[in-house]
């Protein structure tokens, strides 16, 4: 089997090939790793996938917890190699829990302690809430009654059962959205498309330390943030899927950056099933229905996946969802074909219409615009959906002209592209490593006024100046240097 060398990280290879691991004494790995983990687990929080919060209004937020067996990821785990079809699988006699990065659950009991104050000496608290297999030991509390713009500390404290002492509490902080007078004047991120063997170093990608220095009010993770079908091992069991969460969300970059800011939430294709689905689909005995179950269990979110927030006089956001709602992909496009589904597209456009903010931005899973490369036919810059993607296009054209964005997932280059035929505006976030950067058609001067194939993220900031607000796009690498930037000013609201 040809294997890939995976990215260059500065540790010690602790991967094994398949022979020597199932060589190994499998009770002699187990008892050193449940010695390392119980002498941790001490003086440690039993959270290893850290925290999540997201939804975040006014006053209003969702706060996510899971239980796990041990204070730490499983770092003495096997590690598989390669991606897509050269991907290596599980050996058969092996758990998830024995691969490299996974973080079993356990049963229990978690709350959440939250106040204003940084040493919480104003908490308020959730009620105890049970954790289980069944909800993959997770708890989301939906905290409500809080004050705008505010700053809100949280601490995160679990226990085995109602009788059993307290673990070390897992600690975070988040900062609620302003009223819809405020003018604005702030940072905040977007990124998408995170491949876990090509993440460039052990400790995680490098646009989390470089978003989270840029202090966002709140970071928009669009999809495709596991890959289930292309990283190793293809998740056909939910408890394969759960594993790619686990990893990838116990990242020690990954897991500041979530602890410090909050965040909103897409799901796209790879971390639903597989490339390019749509409901109905299959991958081994994981279905499309259980792959859209567990996204809302490791997801801050409550509710349908399309939704718009509201962040003072300057901003409002619209988050799509594009795998829920739409037809097959190899159905003949036309009027019924559809990515959004009749209700989506009615709500799309009655909000965007009605709202009254300065800058309107659609946070996408994928493209609008693109141009994308021929082969694909999943989008709405494709021909496989060109009806309806001419539909929105011609519709935002005309009703939203001089204060429309897009930003977009799924691809994995930067661009910013503005359509010829209707003026419509995308910038496309690209992908979160070099490693994982490429399948871009190339440069198109009539769409691209930017197009870069290199790993990173987009900032958006908004600050008034002289009694406008100015709304600044910038590309930035991986360590969070500015690549390109598109400003403009506008009169406020």
């Amino acid at each position: 089997m040809t294997t890939n060398k995976g990215p260059a990280m500065n540790n010690t290879d602790n991967s094994l090939t398949r022979r020597g691991f199932l060589a190994t004494s499998a009770g002699t790995a187990l008892a050193l790793q449940v010695a390392e983990a119980s002498a941790a687990e001490k003086d440690q929080p039993r959270q290893a996938t850290g925290s999540r919060v997201g939804e975040i209004t006014p006053t209003s937020a969702i706060v996510w917890a899971r239980l796990t067996k041990h204070s730490t990821r499983n770092n003495k785990g096997l590690i598989l190699r390669g991606r897509g079809k050269e991907q290596e699988t599980a050996p058969t006699e092996l758990s998830p829990a024995e691969i490299e990065g996974a973080c079993p659950g356990a049963a229990g009991q978690v709350r959440v302690r939250y106040g204003t104050e940084i040493a919480l000496s104003d908490a308020k608290e959730t009620a105890w809430r049970d954790v289980d297999e069944a909800g993959d030991f997770i708890a989301q509390f939906a905290l409500s009654g809080l004050n705008p713009a505010t700053v809100y500390h949280y601490q995160i404290e679990s226990r085995d059962s109602a009788t059993a002492p307290l673990h070390p509490s897992f600690a975070g902080k988040f900062e609620t959205a302003p009223v819809e007078k405020t003018p604005g004047n702030f940072t905040f991120c977007v990124m998408t498309c995170q491949g876990y063997p090509d993440r460039g170093h052990v400790d995680g990608h490098g646009i989390y330390p470089s978003m989270l220095a840029l202090a966002p009010k709140f970071v928009s993770l669009t999809g495709d943030l596991v890959y289930y079908d292309n990283d190793p091992p293809r998740a056909v069991t939910p408890a394969l899927a759960r594993l790619h969460w686990e990893r990838m969300f116990s990242l020690p970059r990954q897991v500041e950056l979530l602890r410090n800011t909050g965040t909103y939430w897409l799901k796209d294709d790879h971390d639903t099933l597989k490339n390019d689905t749509w409901p109905g689909n299959k991958q081994g005995l994981l279905s499309f229905a259980e792959g859209q179950q567990i996204f809302l269990q490791q997801a801050p979110l409550a509710g349908k996946g399309y939704r718009t927030f509201r962040w003072g006089r300057d901003l409002q956001i619209w988050l799509t969802d594009g795998r829920d709602y739409r037809s097959p992909n190899n159905m003949a496009d036309g009027p019924e074909k559809t990515i959004w589904g009749d209700e989506q597209k009615a709500w799309f456009k009655e909000t965007v219409k009605g709202s009254d903010a300065t800058w309107k931005i659609l946070i996408s899973p994928t493209p609008l615009v693109g141009p994308d490369r021929g082969g694909k036919n999943d989008n709405h810059a494709n021909k496989g959906f060109a009806h309806e993607g001419n539909e929105l296009r011609t519709w935002l054209q005309a009703n939203v002209p001089e204060n429309f964005l897009i930003l977009c997932g799924d691809r994995h280059w930067q661009y910013h592209s503005v359509d010829p035929a209707t003026g419509v505006r995308e910038f496309s976030v690209g992908a979160a490593s070099n490693e994982h950067a490429g399948g871009t058609p190339g440069e198109d001067k009539t769409f691209h006024q930017f197009h870069r194939v290199k790993g990173g993220f987009v900032s958006v900031t908004l600050k008034e100046v002289g009694g406008q607000s100015e709304i600044t796009v910038a590309h930035r690498d991986l360590d969070g240097n500015v690549v390109h930037e598109w400003k403009k000013q506008r009169a406020c609201g």
